[in-house]
C-alpha cells in the first residue's frame, strides 16, 4: 500500500471545527493522510510524536502559506513561529492512516493561527478517533527578503465573539513568548558516555541527551531555513532518548508544552539538540528540549538559541497501560529550582484538566 499525501481546500471536517473559537467562514481547509509505517514508530508499534508533530506542521504550513498568497502582491512563504500545548489523546500505531486536518482560525496584522486535529482510521474496519488537537503560529516572510514579514490577508468570521476570542489568544501567546525567552539563558552542556558511567540511575545527568545535526536542503524551506516540522521530530527524539534513559521501558509522548521558535535556522548550520529531565510525577516525566544553532557557514557567528519546549513522556507495559516512573533524583540547586517549576507546571495542567469537559467521544 502507498504512502498519500493529499492537500486540497475543501470544507472543514468536523472534527476540524471542535476547537473553541474555530469557525472563520472564509478560511479554506487542509488534509494530510498517510499510512504510518513500521520506520515511523517504535519497537512497541506506537507511532513516534515527532512523526505527528512533523505532519501537523506540514499541514499548518500549507494551508497558512496558501491563505498569505490568496491576494495579489509579493509572495511569501510562512514561516512557524510558536506551536501552542499540544496533548496526545490517544498513541496512533502502525498501520492506520492518519488524517491531518488544519483551518485557519483567526489573524492578525502578521501572523496567522492554524488549528489542527488528528484522527487514526483504522482501515480493516473504518473505526477512527482523535489523537492530536494542536494551535500552531505562523508569519509570512518574504521571498525576496527574509528578513521582512509581510502582512497577512484578514479573514471573515462566523461572529465577532469568535474574533474576540482570537485576539485574546493572540495576546496571551505574545505574553508567553516574552516570558520564555527570559530562561534561553540556559545552557546543557552535552554528558558524553564515558561521564554517563560516572552518575548515578535516576540523575539528571544520567539521562541527559543531544544529539548533534547539519542542516541541509532536504531540511529546509525554499528560503534555506529548517523546517519547523522537522525541528520538532528531533527534538521529541531527543526528548524520547531521556525519558528512555531514565525508565528503561517503552515511552511515548503525552503531551508538548508552548514551543517557541526565537530564530530561524539557515542551512548549513550544525544544530545541538540537548534535553534534560526537569521533573517526575507518579506517572510522568517531563524533560526541557533546547535547540542551539552554529551558523559557520557563509557567515559565521556565535552560538544562539533557536527553539526551546517541555515535553511530557509517560512510561508504557507491554500491555500499553501506564506503568509507575521512577523519582528523579535532583542534586544541585539548578535542579532543585527546576523540579520545582516543573511541578507548578504539572499541578496547573492538572488542575486546568480537571476544569474542562471531557474529551470527545472516539469516532
Amino acid at each position: 500500500m502507498q504512502t498519500v499525501n493529499e492537500c486540497s481546500p475543501v470544507p472543514a471536517p468536523a472534527a476540524a471545527r471542535t476547537f473553541a473559537g474555530s469557525g472563520a467562514s472564509a478560511s479554506m481547509a487542509c488534509e494530510l493522510v498517510r499510512i504510518m509505517r513500521q520506520d515511523d514508530a517504535n519497537l512497541a508499534g506506537n507511532v513516534h510524536g515527532g512523526i505527528i508533530l512533523k505532519m501537523i506542521e506540514e499541514a499548518g504550513a500549507i494551508i497558512s502559506t496558501r491563505h498569505c498568497n490568496s491576494q495579489s502582491g509579493e509572495h511569501c512563504v510562512a514561516a512557524l513561529a510558536r506551536v501552542e500545548r499540544t496533548d496526545f489523546l490517544s498513541p496512533m500505531c502502525i498501520g492506520e492512516v492518519a488524517h491531518v486536518s488544519a483551518e485557519i482560525t483567526f489573524t492578525s496584522r502578521h501572523s496567522v493561527e492554524v488549528q489542527v486535529s488528528v484522527l487514526a482510521e483504522n482501515i480493516l474496519t473504518g473505526s477512527k478517533r482523535v489523537t492530536n488537537r494542536a494551535t500552531l503560529w505562523y508569519v509570512p516572510l518574504s521571498l525576496k527578503n527574509v528578513d521582512k514579514v509581510l502582512e497577512v490577508p484578514p479573514i471573515q468570521y462566523a461572529g465577532e465573539e469568535l474574533e474576540e476570542e482570537g485576539k485574546k489568544r493572540y495576546e496571551e501567546q505574545k505574553l508567553d513568548r516574552l516570558t520564555t525567552k527570559q530562561r534561553n539563558g540556559d545552557v546543557i552542556f552535552p554528558v558524553i558516555n564515558a561521564d554517563r558511567q560516572t552518575k548515578e540511575p535516576f540523575t539528571v545527568g544520567y539521562s541527559q541527551s543531544s544529539l548533534i545535526h547539519l542542516v541541509g536542503p532536504s531540511d529546509c524551506t525554499l528560503h534555506g531555513f529548517v523546517h519547523g516540522g522537522v525541528t520538532m521530530k528531533l527534538m521529541d527524539e531527543v526528548a524520547g532518548i531521556v525519558a528512555a534513559r531514565h525508565c528503561k521501558t517503552n515511552i511515548v509522548t503525552a503531551s508538548v508544552d508552548a514551543i517557541n521558535f526565537h530564530k530561524k535556522i539557515k542551512k548549513g548550520c550544525v544544530i545541538t539538540i540537548s534535553g534534560r529531565m526537569t521533573f517526575t510525577s507518579n506517572k510522568s516525566m517531563e524533560i526541557e528540549v533546547f535547540v542551539d544553532a552554529d551558523p559557520f557557514v557563509d557567515e559565521p557567528k556565535e552560538r544562539y538559541r533557536a527553539v526551546s519546549a517541555f515535553f511530557t513522556y509517560v512510561s508504557l507495559s507491554k500491555e500499553g497501560k501506564p506503568l509507575p516512573v521512577a523519582q528523579l533524583m535532583v542534586e544541585t540547586e539548578d535542579e532543585k529550582r527546576r523540579f520545582e517549576d516543573g511541578k507548578g507546571r504539572y499541578l496547573q495542567m492538572k488542575a486546568k484538566r480537571q476544569l474542562q469537559p471531557p474529551p470527545l467521544d472516539q469516532q
